[in-house]
């Protein structure tokens, strides 16, 4: 008899409802990446950003640049101010390029469909003064982009020579 008590409460236990267990903390599920409009979006900014290079359209060719825009050259690195003050010099002077083709672009796009890394070649045909001979330029780019606030900016270039193509 004296178990009587315990086996009631007990049973009172077993029958009450229980509260509900505390929600998990679940991080919300990132929305799928839609990769081929990203890279449809990177391909036109990056021929946009080549065809106002191509036509010495500097304040939007500079404006696709992020400011603190890192790059490779064959001579080293080269800061966005240095680049821009050299480029901008060589254009009033007449020079800067009066013809810039891309191809063979691939992009790749991260995860969060935030970044983006496009590959490609780049043939320049350099503005030069009269009676000279424009020499093409084959270029192989790598620009490294970041979207930031809905625009996508160029964060990295690595610029150098590209082989002759194949015969």
């Amino acid at each position: 008899m004296k178990h009587l008590p315990l086996i009631g409460v007990l049973l009172l236990s077993a029958c009450s409802p229980t509260a509900p267990a505390p929600a998990k903390d679940v991080a919300a599920a990132p929305a799928a990446v839609d990769v081929a409009a990203t890279q449809a979006e990177v391909r036109t900014f990056i021929e946009t950003y080549n065809g106002y290079y191509g036509a010495n359209d500097l304040d939007r060719y500079f404006a696709s640049f992020d400011p603190g825009l890192t790059q490779w050259w064959p001579s080293g690195r080269v800061d966005l101010a240095t680049y821009e003050k050299s480029w901008r010099e060589g254009v009033a002077k007449g020079y800067g390029t009066a013809k810039a083709v891309v191809s063979d672009l691939q992009i790749q796009v991260g995860p969060s469909g935030d970044t983006a890394v496009a590959t490609y070649l780049l043939e320049v045909t350099p503005r030069v003064p009269a009676g000279k001979t424009a020499t093409v330029e084959r270029n192989q780019e790598t620009d490294v982009l970041f979207k930031q606030a809905g625009q996508w900016k160029i964060v990295h270039v690595n610029y150098g020579p590209a082989a002759p193509p194949k015969k």
